[in-house]
């Protein structure tokens, strides 16, 4: 391995990479991300590591476009491809590394690709075309002793999707029960937890926390004494607005894991199997 790329932290190298211009000025969708996803598969498949590594370092080729470029790290969590910036990326471990919300997305990508081959994994992520962190989803496949992924940076959520998303988790709680609702919930890789859209939800009898999809570690935790960063009392206006029986909209001010600031936040809360369910949208 270069010597150089052993004094370079996994910070520092990997803000080198978002510092590159790797980012076009076009977004991608997530369908070119999967049809490049699936070009470099059949790719390294055909061609074995090397070449295949010497193709997706290779910025000018085919298989970096738009913000879209392919990257390989091993099962040690040490990169071999990255057409983001190969200079400071390739021959670095990054096991270790969490994304902006603390999650050990490679750690992730490693386990998810031993267990199914081959999978989705959702992360935090800076874009430098908006400079916001911003949800990302790579799709992983395992080939060979190696992880290939590509990725594409997902939009922030609205009002529509967050009630669509609520009215989902209502009716899995219906069909499925809360036990097996609180466990699809706090799944950071489910379907309850897309983009900046996670449900949240409270036992009402406790008052603590029984779901939180984007950091699962709060369940348990006292939700009826939470306050914002202005001191309202959130969780407790939920409860209260939804004595009735009705949905509730509750405004407040919370910080947006995705981009890491606060933000103003509106949730559409419900109560559901004695638990208040909700999820929310940040608001521009």
């Amino acid at each position: 391995m270069n010597r150089r790329y052993l004094s370079i932290s996994a910070a520092t190298a990997l803000s080198l990479c978002l510092a590159t211009g790797a980012f076009a000025a076009d977004r991608a969708t997530p369908r070119e991300a999967h049809a490049m996803f699936d070009k470099a598969v059949k790719y390294m498949q055909a061609n074995g590591p090397e070449r295949a590594f010497a193709a997706f370092n290779n910025q000018k080729g085919n298989f970096v476009n738009k913000d879209l470029y392919v990257f390989v790290i091993d099962s040690k969590g040490t990169y071999h491809a990255s057409g983001a910036a190969p200079e400071a990326l390739v021959g670095l471990n990054v096991l270790g590394t969490t994304d902006a919300a603390g999650n050990p997305l490679f750690r992730d990508m490693i386990d998810t690709t031993a267990r199914n081959g081959e999978g989705q994994v959702r992360y935090m992520w800076l874009n430098r075309k908006t400079n916001h962190v911003e949800p990302k989803v790579s799709y992983v496949r395992k080939v060979d002793d190696y992880v290939l992924g590509v990725g594409y940076f997902a939009p922030r959520s609205t009002a529509a999707d967050a009630e669509k998303m609520l009215t989902r988790a209502i009716g899995y709680t219906q069909t499925q029960g809360l036990d097996k609702a609180v466990a699809a919930f706090n799944d950071r890789h489910g379907v309850f937890v897309k983009d900046d859209l996670y449900v949240f939800a409270v036992d009402l009898t406790s008052g603590k926390f029984i779901a939180m999809g984007m950091n699962p570690s709060l369940t348990g935790t006292d939700a009826v004494g939470l306050t914002d960063a202005e001191g309202d009392a959130i969780v407790k206006e939920m409860i209260d607005k939804t004595e009735s029986g009705q949905e509730a909209v509750v405004d407040y001010v919370w910080r947006n894991p995705v981009t890491n600031a606060v933000e103003k936040k509106r949730s559409y809360v419900r109560r559901e199997a004695g638990a208040l369910i909700g999820v929310g949208y940040y608001q521009e």
